[in-house]
């Protein structure tokens, strides 16, 4: 599963033609509870963006005394049955989550090393999810989001992340074209078709070099 992504930067909005109100600056990597953007259709079938912190349901979400699970993956399988994502997809809430990159841990040094997943030909590109509203008072609305995952054991990329034995997963990756039928879908049997696992020949993955190296680097200090 997916825990830490690269998000959008603000001035990329408009590469998804959508437009957004009061959007803030956010962090350049996300990770759970963060506030990060996602895309969704407004009342008029527009695409908007958003501010929505990254877990389904968020920390200030809670209630006392429940032990904290994560929500930042909802897995397609179980996604209609937990009663965590269950009514939203049912109503059709479905998004996308702009990034540049996420990350997976590979183990086939013999110990996890972080890697870095993108786009060939894509600097920006949204992956597919579902997100919550919740009800601020005075009118006032917060929201946040998960990111749907599907099973990768036959990916001849993603396979290749996560611990061995593991079952592996994958973020699903939206064509561009399927963009607004993906956002207007609100049937969830006719989403679940959008939910496939994305070419691995379009796609790119690589080490991160840890910051202190690429200091060196910078300095001259590695040939």
């Amino acid at each position: 599963m997916c825990v830490n992504y690269t998000p959008t930067r603000p001035e990329k909005i408009e590469y998804y033609n959508a437009t957004g109100k009061g959007l803030d600056d956010w962090k350049k990597e996300t990770w759970q509870d963060y506030a990060a953007p996602i895309i969704r259709h407004s009342t008029g079938g527009n695409r908007e963006a958003l501010l929505a912190i990254y877990s389904m349901v968020p920390k200030t979400k809670m209630p006392p005394g429940v032990k904290r699970f994560s929500t930042m993956n909802a897995r397609a399988e179980t996604i209609s049955e937990l009663r965590t994502y269950a009514k939203p997809w049912r109503e059709g809430m479905l998004c996308l989550v702009p990034m540049q990159n996420f990350f997976e841990p590979c183990y086939e040094s013999g110990k996890a090393e972080r890697w870095r997943i993108g786009l060939t030909e894509e600097t920006d590109f949204a992956v597919a999810g579902l997100y919550k509203e919740w009800d601020e008072g005075e009118g006032k609305k917060s929201y946040s989001f998960t990111q749907i995952t599907i099973n990768a054991d036959d990916h001849p990329l993603m396979k290749r992340f996560h611990k061995p034995g593991d079952e592996k997963r994958s973020l699903v990756v939206v064509q561009r074209n399927d963009y607004d039928d993906w956002l207007s879908c609100k049937n969830p049997e006719f989403a679940r078709a959008f939910l496939q696992p994305y070419p691995a020949e379009l796609m790119c993955a690589e080490p991160v070099v840890k910051q202190e190296e690429v200091q060196q680097q910078n300095l001259g200090l590695f040939d």
